[in-house]
This record gives C-alpha cells, sequence and structure tokens, in this order.
C-alpha cells in the first residue's frame, strides 16, 4: 500500500440504492477537500481519477462513538435522484464482517434551481428553514482482514484532527418494518421515520446524569485530583511495570482512558498497540497528552466513544481501567467494565485489576453519631421569626442518616474483626451488579453501642509475574476515595461476644449510583444464645449518590468506653469538638427515642 490513507482494489456498493458492488479495483482514500478543508472519504471506480470520486462523503461530523457491531441484511432498493443536489456527510460506520464496513451518512436534498445552503441537514431559504433529509448506506469490502484493520485505524485517525469543537449530529440505527419496507419498496426514507436504537448504557442511565458525569470527568482539574493520588497512580504504575509479560507485543484496551496515563503506562511496558477509549471531552487532552509522547504515543490511539458503543478492528490482550468509586460500585462503571470485557477482550484475556472486595465491619463512634444527629437541631426551633419549626424535626433527622459518610477513619473505632464481598470482573454478569445483597454477621470484641458499618474495598491486579493490590482500608495510606460508613440512626447496644447480623442490600438506579439499605440486629448472647432470637434491629436508607465528606482533621481516639463515659463539659468544650452548646449523648438518645 503506498500510504496508509490509500486502499487499493477494494469494492464498495451504494446498498441504500440496491447498486450493483463495483468490481474490485477501485479505490478507497481519506483525505482533505479542496474547497472546505475538512476531511473527507473518496471512493472512486476503477480508472477514474480521486478528483472525481465516484461516491465523496464528509467526515468532519462522523461519530466514532456510535461505531458499534450492526448483523443486518438491507433489502435492494432502486431509486433515481434527477434535478437534485446530493450532500453527504458520515454519522456511522459500522463492521459488518471481518473484511466489511458500512458507512451510514445524511444526505440533504434541494431542489434544482433553488438557492439554498446546507448546515447540518437543515436546508435554509431566503423564506423558511426546512429539514429533508435522508440516510445512505455505502458498503465497503476490504482485500483482507489487516487492511480492514487499516482502514478503521484511519478512520479513527482522520476524525481526531477534528476532534475538538464538533458537536455534529449523532445517529443511530434500529432497523424497523417501515424501514425494511421502504428498502423493498425502493422508497426514500427520510430522516425522523427511523427509530434511533440506543446503547446499554443510555438504557439504563438518565441523561442529565450522564451529562453531568461526563462533564465532571471532562475537567482537567478532576483528573489531577486522580493522579495526584499517587496510592492509585503508583499502584497501578507498579501493576504494569512488575508484570511487562503481560502486555509486550499485546494489544491493550483502556476503558474510560480519562487523561490517558494508563494507556501511556501499557505502552511503556511493551504492549504493541493500546485502544484508549474516552467518552467524555477529556479525550482531547488524551490525544494531546499522548501526542507529546511520540515515542509512546504512535502505538496509541485514542477513541471517543463509549464502550457500549465503539467497534475495534481487534480484540484486546489485556483491558486496562479505573472503573472504581465510592464503595467499589459507585457510579457504575463496573459495568461498563464488564461490558467491555464482553465485546472487546479476546478469550483468555487478562483484566487490570482482575477482582474486586468490598469489605464492611461494625463501628463505635459517639463524636460521629452526636455530630450528624446535632445537625437536626435547628429544625427544634419553635419560634423562628415567628414560625415553628419542630415538624420537620424527624424529616431533617432521618434526611441528615440517608447520607453516607465519606472520610478516613482511626480502624481502632472497628469492634469486630471485618468480613468481605468479592466480585470477580473476569467472569461476573453486568446484570449481578444491578442488585448485590451482602449477609452480615459479626461477633462483637467490646460491649459498646454500634452507630453503623464501615466500609472500604480493594482491588486485585492479578498479573503473571506479581499479584498487587490497591487497598483503600483504613489505616493504610489515604486515598482519594477514603472509607465509607452508613452511620444508624438508632445505635444497638451489644456485649463482649454478642453476635450482630444483619444485610447489606445496594440497588442500582439510573443516577449512576445504588441504594442502600442496612438493617443490623444483636442477637440473643449468654444462656440460650444458641436458640437464636433477636434483641433489636436498627434500619437504614441511604443514597450512595449524595454522601456527606467529612474530610476535616480526624478526632483524637477515644475508645469506647472512654466514649461512653466522658460527656463534654460545657459549651465551649462542645463546640471545640463541633457539637452544639447543650446538647450532650444523651439528650441525643432522648430525642430518638432511644431512652
Amino acid at each position: 500500500m503506498a500510504s496508509p490513507d490509500l486502499f487499493p482494489n477494494v469494492s464498495f456498493s451504494d446498498v441504500s440504492a440496491g447498486a450493483a458492488p463495483v468490481a474490485d479495483g477501485a479505490t478507497a482514500a481519506f483525505g482533505v477537500d479542496a474547497t472546505s478543508g475538512g476531511p473527507r472519504l473518496s471512493l472512486v471506480r476503477a480508472g477514474k481519477a480521486e478528483v472525481e470520486p465516484t461516491i465523496e462523503i464528509d467526515l468532519s461530523d462522523a461519530q466514532v462513538s456510535t461505531v458499534i457491531s450492526l448483523n443486518v441484511i438491507f433489502g435492494g432498493v432502486n431509486r433515481e435522484l434527477r434535478g437534485s443536489a446530493l450532500r453527504a456527510t458520515l454519522d456511522s460506520i459500522f463492521k459488518l464482517g471481518p473484511k466489511e464496513w458500512l458507512c451510514v451518512s445524511d444526505e440533504s436534498e434541494a431542489k434544482a434551481g433553488v438557492d439554498e445552503y446546507i448546515l447540518n441537514g437543515f436546508m435554509l431559504t431566503p423564506n423558511s428553514l426546512r429539514q429533508k433529509s435522508f440516510s445512505r448506506a455505502v458498503k465497503v469490502v476490504l482485500r483482507t482482514e489487516a487492511e480492514s484493520k487499516s482502514f478503521s485505524l484511519a478512520f479513527q485517525r482522520w476524525k481526531q484532527r477534528v476532534i475538538s469543537g464538533k458537536a455534529g449530529l449523532s445517529f443511530s440505527l434500529l432497523v424497523s418494518d417501515n424501514f425494511s419496507s421502504a428498502c423493498m419498496t425502493g422508497e426514500l426514507l427520510e430522516n425522523g421515520s427511523i427509530i434511533a436504537s440506543r446503547s446499554k448504557f443510555d438504557t439504563k442511565i438518565e441523561a442529565s446524569s450522564a451529562k453531568m458525569y461526563f462533564h465532571y470527568y471532562g475537567q482537567l482539574l478532576h483528573q489531577q485530583n486522580m493522579l495526584q493520588d499517587f496510592v492509585r497512580t503508583g499502584t497501578y504504575y507498579a501493576a504494569v511495570m512488575e508484570n511487562r509479560s503481560d502486555f509486550e507485543g499485546r494489544v491493550v484496551v483502556d476503558v474510560g482512558a480519562g487523561s490517558g496515563i494508563l494507556s501511556l503506562f501499557a505502552a511503556q511496558a511493551g504492549a504493541r498497540h493500546v485502544y484508549a477509549v474516552e467518552a467524555s471531552e477529556m479525550a482531547e487532552h488524551a490525544q494531546r497528552l499522548i501526542s507529546g509522547n511520540p515515542s509512546l504515543g504512535q502505538r496509541i490511539t485514542v477513541i471517543k466513544g463509549k464502550v457500549e458503543e465503539v467497534e475495534l478492528p481487534e480484540k484486546a490482550d489485556i483491558l486496562i481501567s479505573e472503573p472504581m468509586g465510592t464503595l467499589l460500585v459507585n457510579e457504575r462503571m463496573l459495568e461498563s467494565y464488564v461490558i467491555a470485557r464482553d465485546r472487546l477482550l479476546a478469550p483468555n484475556g487478562k483484566m487490570f485489576p482482575t477482582t474486586g472486595r468490598i469489605h464492611m465491619a461494625p463501628f463505635s463512634d459517639e463524636y460521629l453519631y452526636v455530630e450528624m444527629a446535632n445537625k437536626a437541631l435547628f429544625w427544634q426551633q419553635h419560634n423562628f421569626f415567628g414560625v415553628d419549626l419542630t415538624p420537620l424535626h424527624g424529616s431533617a433527622f432521618q434526611g441528615y442518616f440517608s447520607q453516607p459518610v465519606v472520610d478516613a477513619f482511626d480502624p481502632r473505632l472497628l469492634i469486630s474483626p471485618p468480613t468481605y464481598h468479592t466480585l470477580d470482573f473476569t467472569s461476573m454478569k453486568e446484570e449481578e451488579l444491578y442488585e448485590i445483597d451482602i449477609p452480615l454477621s459479626f461477633v462483637a470484641s467490646v460491649g459498646t453501642r454500634v452507630h453503623g458499618l464501615a466500609c472500604w474495598f480493594d482491588v486485585l491486579f492479578n498479573g503473571s509475574t506479581v499479584q498487587r493490590w490497591l487497598t483503600t482500608a483504613p489505616g493504610s495510606p489515604t486515598t482519594h476515595w477514603y472509607q465509607l460508613r452508613c452511620v444508624l440512626s438508632q445505635p444497638l447496644y451489644v456485649m463482649a461476644g454478642q453476635e450482630i447480623t444483619g444485610r447489606l442490600h445496594l440497588v442500582a438506579h439510573s443516577s449512576q449510583s445504588y441504594t442502600i439499605y442496612l438493617t443490623m440486629s444483636a442477637k440473643m448472647w449468654g444462656v440460650g444464645a444458641e436458640q437464636g432470637g433477636i434483641l433489636q434491629t436498627s434500619t437504614g436508607k441511604l443514597e450512595l449518590k449524595e454522601p456527606y465528606y467529612r474530610l476535616s482533621q480526624p478526632q483524637s481516639y477515644m475508645t469506647s468506653q472512654d466514649q461512653q463515659q466522658q460527656q463534654p463539659q460545657g459549651s465551649e468544650q462542645q463546640m471545640q469538638e463541633g457539637l452544639s452548646p447543650g446538647i450532650t449523648i444523651d439528650q441525643v438518645d432522648q430525642e430518638c427515642g432511644l431512652h
């Protein structure tokens, strides 16, 4: 091949027009339009000059994110367009087979003799704004699978030239009865009569939540916050470099690449090629960062799109990603990680990370409990500018306890050895992440009040050479994930040796997070305990998406016994401890109906 952008001896056909395929010997060429300066794909019959293409497709608004597998047979269409002006803008490129690609484009049709201007499929005349656009599908068949892969990479490369500032109009295709009918009868199918398909991500997640999510991760300041988490970044670097044998000469897909740092790590470890898939505008920054490191960047392709939708020219030998959120599962990116495994990873391929574990243990923290309860004291005012606020106190109190607390706490607050729940990313089904049910069973090591359940997570990079863990455990170096605590509005009283049972139930919702349902019970202890029986039960419903970030300086540690014995003395000490004047732990208990 004379040029990486020139593909001789291809065949192509206008599927939507029912035209016969152009025999082998045609040429597909990526280049620059002489008039607009924008990228284009030209398909030229054998014997014609490239400057006179048979079909010319504008790539300016092509959407990499809508590249998905398509298994469709188009009915024959026979149509003639006379006295009309056709302009095609590529919306999507679909992989039909190892050597076959389908280019779906929008065409705007204008009557001859009418002055018009075409903008994103809209026809503007002096007196009106009209839209009449149709879909056109051109099938391109390459000679070999290697050329097919190169064709896909050329498309990605030319798209990167216009990735910034291009909003475009995305287009997805769902074959419906009226579409098939139109194909069979030779009728032009106007855009808008086709029902747009939605990816798996779009069907699960609210559009407003996705917009905020991708906006957040499209900003460099948030990427910097993660990069500066040296526990996180350093562990990923070590896991990759210590397992070079897993990366050398391999194809790697970086799922949710962000700044592209993990793609660069994979390239440093000797990866043959890395596909950095990123759906947010951070893809632009990743491209610039990767281009600024040319010795590594020449083996990295940035693809702007969702892993649920993109189609790659080859399967990956290894997936690398940082899909963990608060409590491991927040933001629901683990589902995308599992989908990427099913869509993009070759059989027996590796995943970095490989396994995740959610750890849990009951805790006792009087200071935290009183701090949470204190927040609702505002609503106990009987004369707030002449208004009695007390009718809302109960709702406000429960509202504050519906917030999981995110902070770094002293592990000595735990009153039992932790247990854990394992998620095996290599084998689990995506649907298993929709609802996670974890039974709880602990034995109290001290007599104290149980204020709730403390949680953290770790993930394993199961390399061929070294197995490395990334942990967010209390007492370990702090990460930007910290730890999470679910605080019960009604604490439990337990004695040393008493069994604590319960259930942690996580239910995913469309705002890319989970609702947490927590139940904890203190079982009967002492004589007759073997016969079972529950003495007390406390429940809570919390929203993982709405945590209380308690990231101030941690309180000095006190034993559970000291916490119960020592009460704040006077308003000055209470203010220093973050308490409102005149409130004590006993008073909080009375307000909660615990005495």
